[in-house]
């Protein structure tokens, strides 16, 4: 574990404090019991089989569970979701409001995460540690049902909203929901956020908020750049800052190898692959939609259990094929980056790096799927003769030599089926969907005072 003290730029108002707890006694870090949290919550983290803090999670809860703002980094899967749901509970289990003063549309918790999947995983996680505690989670997502989510934001009195910026600007518009009554808010991965453009979403979206005096901020990502830190010392106020950084950004449970094959190639030795042993889960990323089209046509063609998760597909489909991958029903992922973010999956074997990733961040968050929670994994990049210009770029990022080879004799044996012929012009127009938003005025509310 390592803190920093990072500097934003001179017109910042605001910038994040380092302060670095004292480390526990315990070989396993600090117990949840010993956090003093409601029982009803410690109850739902018990049942889910959490005992002892991630490293992330003992840095940061001390600070937040005294309701201090703060700005935490951690490699992904170390349990940032666990922290700030964990707060935002104990939080609002500290501070109870009858029903009788709260009015339908007025979360008193905001979660923004930059995709549709991983504002999903959220809303589970929360729904779990929710079990005793009477809290309602209500999710605001593009891609589906636009009026079953109006509903619950005009009729249910919501607790924790967790939203993906595009679709909750839409109900912002039309006044289905307010956030003048927040009192936590919470931005997951706002470095993705900064990459996909969501940055003059979020910030109309933080000007309908309470004001940053009155409310708890907490930003959690894997990775801040310097655009990110001025950004939050703006929404944040004497913000802590935590940083757990491992030896190696990669994960140290992941074997990373690299194979240099020609673009003809590379599905000759992906399919191969798949006929090893102990490839049960795997997850394939290709950098752009109309590749993993053309891909997974090619690999069920060659009788691969094959799916696609990007960004184009129905969420109610993406959502049964999730949970297809995670009953085994389909052995193979193939996803873009933007998909790869909101898959959470235990088990996954493998990792294939169908094209190297431009962006050498992006590598770290694609064999970040596999490794978890204490498993191995493997990691395999089909270097072509394009994408191998990526390969010192992500070696300097995760401070690592990878090691290139050609492929083993069993990859490159000939395919029982010739490769599908690509078609063109497939590609769908880009552009948010629209919402379907309501032509009904202003949901009339009384105001708590």
């Amino acid at each position: 574990m390592t803190t920093s003290n990072p500097q934003p730029a001179a017109e910042a108002s605001v910038e994040p404090e380092t302060t670095t707890p004292a480390k526990p006694d315990s070989d396993k870090g600090i117990a949840f019991k010993d956090l003093k949290l409601d029982q009803r919550l410690l109850d739902a983290i018990t049942e889910i089989g959490f005992t002892h803090c991630t490293p992330i999670q003992a840095e940061t809860l001390p600070f937040t569970l005294a309701c201090e703002d703060l700005i935490g980094q951690a490699q992904t899967g170390t349990g940032k979701t666990a922290a700030f749901l964990i707060t935002a509970i104990q939080s609002m289990l500290e501070v109870p409001i009858d029903k009788k003063d709260r009015f339908a549309s007025e979360p008193r918790v905001l979660a923004l995460a930059p995709t549709r999947e991983l504002a999903m995983q959220i809303a589970k996680d929360a729904e779990q540690l929710c079990a005793h505690t009477g809290h309602n989670v209500v999710t605001v997502v593009g891609g589906m049902n636009y009026d079953k989510q109006r509903d619950q934001l005009q009729n249910e009195i919501v607790d924790i909203l967790v939203a993906t910026p595009g679709r909750l600007i839409d109900f912002l518009g039309s006044q289905d929901v307010f956030l003048d009554q927040l009192d936590l808010l919470i931005l997951d991965e706002a470095d993705r956020m900064l990459d996909m453009g969501f940055i003059p979403d979020v910030k109309r979206i933080i000007r309908k908020c309470t004001p940053k005096e009155e409310r708890q901020t907490l930003l959690f990502s894997a990775t801040f750049n310097q655009d990110v830190l001025n950004l939050a010392s703006m929404w944040t106020r004497n913000a802590e800052f935590v940083e757990i950084e491992p030896e190696q950004k990669t994960a140290e449970r992941v074997k990373q190898t690299v194979y240099l094959v020609s673009e003809d190639e590379k599905l000759t030795v992906l399919v191969n692959y798949f006929k090893r042993d102990g490839v049960d889960k795997a997850i394939v990323f290709a950098n752009r939609r109309d590749q993993c089209r053309d891909l997974e046509e090619n690999l069920r063609n060659q009788g691969v259990k094959v799916a696609m998760m990007s960004g184009e597909i129905a969420q109610n489909k993406r959502l049964k094929t999730l949970d297809q991958f995670k009953r085994g029903a389909i052995q193979v992922l193939v996803a873009t980056d933007v998909a790869g973010r909101g898959i959470h999956v235990d088990g996954v074997t493998h990792v294939f790096n169908y094209n190297l990733p431009e962006n050498a961040e992006d590598y770290v968050h694609r064999i970040g799927r596999t490794g978890r929670a204490g498993q191995h994994g493997i990691s395999v990049s089909l270097a072509g003769e394009d994408d191998s210009f990526s390969l010192p770029a992500i070696e300097t990022y995760i401070s690592q030599k990878l090691t290139a080879t050609v492929p083993e004799e069993d990859l490159t044996a000939p395919l029982e089926k010739p490769p599908l012929a690509k078609r063109r012009g497939r590609r769908p127009s880009g552009g948010r969907p629209s919402g379907g938003r309501s032509s009904g005025g202003r949901h009339s509310r009384p105001r708590r005072n």
